[in-house]
């Protein structure tokens, strides 16, 4: 079980993006920086966030780049944007792996854990079990779980998920309420 309590600059904290950090398109894909836009307070709540985790990396699933909707040139220039806007409230994301393959059980797809293990290639200091991934689908929370992380559900986009689940260790309504619970916990 996940005790915050124990969380400090050890730990790293895996955020999905769509969903998570910015509004999700509903059967479709964010494929320019003018349809990304980011959830109230997130550039903000990810710089509370920042003074807790020693790593923030980011993990997203982009099928849109390998049904050729828009280009990895495209979602690097949504990325700059949206770490730059980050930076500019004091946060920071130390790196984002995406997953542009089609195929559902590609190892770097969610629920698969690929991009866990290639930020722990990156950085080594990795802990999985003092790890966390906030995301808003049930893959992520399989991604966490594949992984060995505790995972945090944000009601964002699936409010009707049930809880208490197995896969779900904390639920919140959004990442800034759960920057909040953390500040005073």
């Amino acid at each position: 079980m996940l005790d915050v309590k124990n969380i400090n600059s050890s730990w790293t904290l895996f955020l999905d993006r769509d969903g998570v950090i910015n509004h999700d398109k509903e059967n479709d894909y964010i494929r320019n920086w003018d349809e990304f836009r980011f959830y109230d307070a997130i550039p903000e709540a990810i710089a509370i966030l920042s003074k807790l985790f020693g790593r923030i990396v980011v993990t997203t699933n982009q099928k849109g780049v390998g049904k050729g909707l828009m280009t990895v040139n495209d979602l690097d220039n949504i990325h700059n944007q949206m770490v730059a806007k980050i930076n500019q409230a004091g946060g920071r994301i130390d790196k984002i792996y995406y997953c542009a393959d089609l195929a559902d059980d590609s190892i770097n797809r969610k629920p698969q854990p690929g991009m866990a293990f290639q930020a722990k290639q990156d950085f080594p200091e990795i802990n999985f079990a003092k790890s966390i991934i906030a995301g808003n689908r049930i893959s992520d929370m399989g991604f966490g779980r594949n992984a060995g992380m505790h995972t945090v559900f944000m009601a964002t986009t699936h409010p009707e998920t049930p809880y208490p689940d197995p896969l779900i260790d904390l639920r919140f309504n959004s990442l800034v309420e759960f920057a909040h619970f953390l500040t005073n916990k």
